[in-house]
């Protein structure tokens, strides 16, 4: 039988995505017989982060400077503003290395199921910012394709078409390496309404 503390360190440790009951007490009891130092190690961190990580003040993506290194970066593209949902999003692109511009993070989709509404993304502040910014030119929706995605996409779109600005939405369709018969018929149908010439 397990004592309350370390049950009280299992749940907390189920707080984490893909982590459940099994993996859980694996994490906790390997902390505790193994990885004390390391495990105090992590509580540090996790309360250092979570006092003094927060949103950028201009594209809302996790920072602990009011302005991120992406924002203040001198040689990103001005002209360039990707929309994403969440941090994790902006992560993937740059990883990627086939964007340099600016990005803004919207921590979130329009899912009025949920409650999560225009106000709750910050829409209203993110058109204001394409209003006062000469320098963007285009804007690249990057929100995934889901029906909250795409719905996202369709009020940005709509939000903004009276704006001087160019409009795209990052194709969507059949991976790298990926072959015709695994792939879903919703992400085909993407593909070939995404085609383009060669």
């Amino acid at each position: 039988m397990l004592s309350p503390l370390i049950r009280d360190l299992i749940d907390a440790l189920r707080v984490l995505p893909g982590v459940g009951p099994k993996s859980a007490q694996r994490m906790a009891l390997h902390l505790l017989e193994r990885q004390r130092a390391g495990g105090l190690r992590l509580a540090d961190t996790l309360q250092k982060a979570l006092n003094e990580v927060d949103h950028c003040q201009v594209c809302r993506n996790l920072s602990e400077q009011p302005v991120c290194g992406l924002c203040s970066h001198p040689g990103r593209d001005d002209s360039q503003l990707c929309i994403v949902e969440s941090p994790m999003d902006v992560l993937a692109l740059e990883q990627s290395g086939g964007y340099r511009g600016r990005y803004h993070v919207l921590l979130g989709r329009l899912s009025p199921l949920d409650g999560i509404g225009p106000g709750e993304l910050g829409l209203p502040a993110l058109i204001e910012r394409l209003r006062s910014t000469p320098a963007i030119r285009e804007v690249i929706i990057a929100t995934n394709p889901t029906i909250e995605g795409e719905a996202t996409a369709h009020y940005l779109r709509e939000a903004t078409r009276d704006l001087p600005l160019s409009m795209t939405r990052i194709a969507h369709g059949v991976p790298v390496g990926g072959e015709l018969e695994f792939v879903d018929g919703s992400t085909l149908s993407h593909a070939l309404s995404g085609r383009r010439p060669i």
